[in-house]
């Protein structure tokens, strides 16, 4: 069975919680279509472990996040470690290439396409594009689009908002 889809909850919640629940269909069963896509929300939208020499955005905590799970995973079952680094960006300020740690736009595509690398060493998809551009004040959007030969891409758009709580939204621009 392919993974349950998910989709963003209409439930309230805090600025820097988005709520993904899974999606029935008419009949009450799982809806067990746009597998691609949901494992890409869960790629991009869990916290992926840093490594010792990330900067953490909490300068007091020495959490580097990052999934229990993943600690014997391409070993138990040829898995890969899930999540992404955004989380880091928690508390930066949205800079340009001349901020020592770099450009935050360039950061976040390096950290999405670290995310979504995997997808193609295992064959999953054949390719991806990852666009971040800065769309308003405090926000960053990014277009990810993922091909896997001949069937139709997956086009995601990512938002990430600078506020005074960082917030992560996925939504899908396209049905597939």
């Amino acid at each position: 069975m392919p993974d349950i889809r998910l989709v963003q909850s209409p439930q309230a919640f805090p600025a820097y919680q988005i709520p993904i629940d899974w999606w029935l269909l008419d009949d009450g069963t799982l809806d067990d279509t746009q597998a691609l896509a949901s494992a890409v929300i869960v790629a991009l939208g869990t916290d992926r472990l840093a490594t010792p020499t990330d900067t953490l955005p909490d300068p007091d905590s020495n959490d580097r996040a990052g999934w229990w799970g993943d600690l014997d995973a391409e070993e138990l079952f040829s898995g890969w470690p899930i999540g992404c680094k955004l989380w880091l960006l928690r508390r930066a300020k949205i800079v340009g290439p001349e901020d020592p740690e770099g450009a935050t736009i360039v950061r976040i595509e390096q950290y999405i396409s670290e995310a979504i690398q995997p997808f193609v060493d295992l064959k999953i998809a054949t390719s991806f594009e990852v666009e971040a551009f800065r769309s308003d004040i405090n926000r960053i959007d990014v277009n990810l689009v993922i091909y896997r030969g001949p069937k139709p891409p997956v086009d995601l758009r990512f938002q990430v908002l600078w506020q005074e709580i960082y917030s992560e939204t996925i939504v899908q621009r396209n049905q597939y």
